[in-house]
């Protein structure tokens, strides 16, 4: 880029009115051109493959991927300034701590559009902003990163030497679900009716995420969703999601479950980790349960969907037409670990047949 030519820029956002505001500032700007916009983070992909921004406006909150995790693709594979603009990042966070930690140049609120002069004042900072990043070198560029060990389940939780017959009890439902999982349980949990098996979900999402994920889906659905906390027992009608950065266990006490939440490393390079989930509930619910591993990158969950079955529960991976990405279900299918493999649209259905022949005294 030389001095002459416009700081090109690529806006990345969900919504359609920030997308609008964000482009109708950066328009005014003799010095600056807004190169493209996007949706989420797939859609932003393809157009930094077919012409490079000199920035990128990111938020964070979206569909399919979630900002922060876009942003480490982002300085991993191609560095790029990178402005985050979120309403989510508050001064002094440790979301901000984590953002700039990604390798974002700034962090910004959303712009200001109650009154003209708020509007003014949001356009004069993210303008300067768009410039300082232009001359900035990413803060990913150049640095080697360190090889994270890639731990096994083991690091949580034991495995055990023989298996003991699980008693009957509430059907339990544990879902895994990484890259385009958002969208995707939203069209598994929406259908389903409030005496519905309990549920336990690894959805892959850094901290902070989870519960504004959580609370927008129990805004959408029949059931009960939310973030899950330590203890928090499992029951019809509630579907419970892994708190990010910590893991989720399944735990039996008598005929009745409960969630654990604990510290721990990363699993699988997961935390919260699907394996982690899927063997706890292989130890302590067997047949009861019925595993879901579903569209995402890598293979988390695949070692536990297998110990899930052997272990007696009922297996789903979902179909590779309806995953997004077709990671952790390819994975699974190819170790023989998911019974059935069926598509994104029949899951709901899949949940519902187990509780209703579970409940009748089968196993699935």
């Amino acid at each position: 880029m030389s001095g002459r030519d416009p700081i090109r820029v690529l806006i990345v956002d969900d919504s359609a009115s920030v997308r609008q505001t964000l482009a109708g500032i950066l328009g005014e700007a003799p010095d600056i051109v807004v190169l493209a916009t996007a949706s989420d983070p797939f859609v932003a992909a393809r157009r930094i493959r077919d012409d490079l921004p000199d920035v990128i406006l990111l938020d964070l909150e979206m569909p399919r991927m979630d900002g922060l995790t876009f942003l480490r693709k982002i300085m991993a594979q191609k560095p790029i300034p990178v402005i985050v603009c979120s309403g989510l990042a508050e001064p002094g966070s440790q979301l901000v701590a984590e953002v700039m930690e990604a390798g974002a140049v700034a962090v910004l609120p959303k712009p200001r559009v109650d009154t003209r002069q708020a509007l003014i004042d949001s356009g004069r900072r993210v303008c300067d902003a768009v410039r300082a990043a232009a001359r900035a070198k990413p803060r990913g560029a150049g640095r080697a990163r360190p090889v994270e060990a890639k731990l096994t389940a083991d690091a949580m939780l034991p495995p055990v030497a023989s298996r003991r017959p699980v008693v009957a009890t509430e059907p339990v439902i544990c879902i895994g679900v990484s890259t385009g999982g958002t969208e995707s349980l939203r069209n598994v949990l929406e259908p389903l009716p409030p005496d519905c098996p309990g549920i336990l979900i690894v959805q892959h999402m850094p901290e902070h995420f989870t519960a504004a994920f959580a609370r927008r889906l129990d805004g959408l659905c029949a059931i009960a969703v939310k973030e899950a906390e330590d203890g928090d027992v499992v029951r019809p009608g509630l579907a419970l999601i892994a708190p990010g950065a910590r893991h989720m266990l399944l735990q039996r006490t008598g005929g009745r479950y409960q969630v654990a939440i604990k510290d721990g490393p990363p699993v699988s390079r997961h935390r919260p980790s699907v394996d982690v989930l899927f063997r706890s509930a292989a130890q302590a619910a067997g047949g009861n349960a019925l595993g879901i591993i579903m569209t995402g990158m890598g293979d988390d969950g695949a070692a536990g969907l297998l110990e899930m079955r052997r272990a007696g529960a009922r297996t789903i991976a979902q179909d590779e037409a309806s995953s997004v990405v077709f990671g952790m279900p390819k994975e699974a299918i190819e170790r023989g670990a998911a019974e059935k493999v069926v598509g994104l649209d029949h899951i709901s259905g899949e949940i519902l047949r187990f509780g209703v022949a579970a409940r009748g005294g089968e196993a699935g």
